[in-house]
């Protein structure tokens, strides 16, 4: 369908209406068994009044298939004037023309792509009676992470939030609790050893989860981290653990979360295990009830474009 025979900018409020996460986990799934992207990142930077703000350009092709372009704004010290910290415009063009086809809603897109990367790789690792959930974080990134999960684990009934703002993570609460239990949280490694699934999804370039804290058979999703400062684990974490990603591409080299465990020789790139091509193609993830699953999710340019192709099939 072209761009002259339908709506050509998609709103956050009625892709947010429509597109469901059981489905797109679904097609993220399919996509993965589909010839690669090809994906090019460029990340901007300059210093704010307190914090240092950002642009990320991300483009991937797939040939044949759809070329697609996102441009994101990453402003930590919104925060501080009730905004999101994460702001992003989307282009979606045809494979083969290079004709535009869609504008979308680059944050809607993202919160979209980013839970459903994190459900997708929680079906695949996680163990498949998981109950209890804690995030840690309170972001605009958290409530649809937490559906998400919940979507691809609907066993999910006991949900835990663990943030250094407590009015942030009251906010939130306040927000999910009509249809949800949810409860807030006080002490972080108390909280990391009760859960079935641990998602971190913060700014933080100190780790805050602990290896020592976690549980047998637990799952961490790890989400924040997207620069080669950042991490949300510490080294221990990675010692106890069985590593997975989204993609070897993007993450491997390109993340803090990883790079820094591997330059202090903690792990190497033989452990990362697999990445969701591998997994969604059949390899091996969990092996027992026991072990301990982390998946790194690094959001890569393919995934904004496999999210977006979803999305233009849904509301045009």
């Amino acid at each position: 369908m072209s761009a002259s025979t339908t709506q050509f900018h998609l709103g956050a409020q009625e892709i947010l209406k429509t597109v469901q996460f059981g489905p797109l986990v679904d097609a993220l799934e399919a996509m993965h068994r589909e010839t690669p992207a090809d994906v090019k990142d460029m990340l901007l930077e300059q210093a704010g009044s307190k914090e240092t703000d950002y642009c990320l350009i991300r483009a991937a092709w797939q040939r044949g298939e759809a070329l697609g372009v996102k441009i994101a704004s990453i402003f930590p010290e919104n925060q501080a004037l009730e905004l999101p910290a994460i702001h992003a415009a989307y282009i979606l063009f045809d494979g083969v023309t290079g004709v535009p086809l869609q504008s979308i809603d680059g944050t809607a897109l993202t919160y979209l792509k980013t839970a459903a990367d994190s459900a997708l790789g929680s079906r695949l690792l996680a163990r498949p009676d998981c109950r209890r959930l804690l995030m840690v974080g309170a972001g605009a990134m958290a409530p649809y992470l937490i559906e998400a999960h919940c979507t691809v684990h609907p066993g999910i009934d006991n949900i835990r939030i663990w943030n250094r703002s407590a009015n942030r993570r009251d906010a939130l609460i306040e927000q999910l609790r009509p249809s949800r239990t949810i409860d807030p949280v006080e002490d972080l490694a108390t909280a990391v050893a009760w859960a079935d699934i641990v998602c971190c999804a913060t700014m933080t370039t100190d780790p805050l989860i602990r290896g020592e804290w976690l549980s047998q058979g637990v799952h961490l999703d790890l989400v924040g981290a997207f620069r080669k400062d950042m991490r949300e684990a510490d080294n221990e974490t990675f010692r106890q653990g069985r590593l997975f990603v989204d993609s070897r591409q993007t993450t491997i080299g390109e993340i803090g979360e990883l790079l820094i465990p591997m330059d202090a020789g903690v792990i190497t790139k033989e452990d990362v295990l697999a990445d969701l091509y591998q997994l969604c193609a059949g390899h091996p993830g969990r092996s027992n009830p026991t072990e301990i699953t982390i998946y790194k999710n690094g959001g890569g340019g393919h995934l904004d474009l496999m999210t977006a192709r979803h999305i233009r099939e849904r509301c045009t």
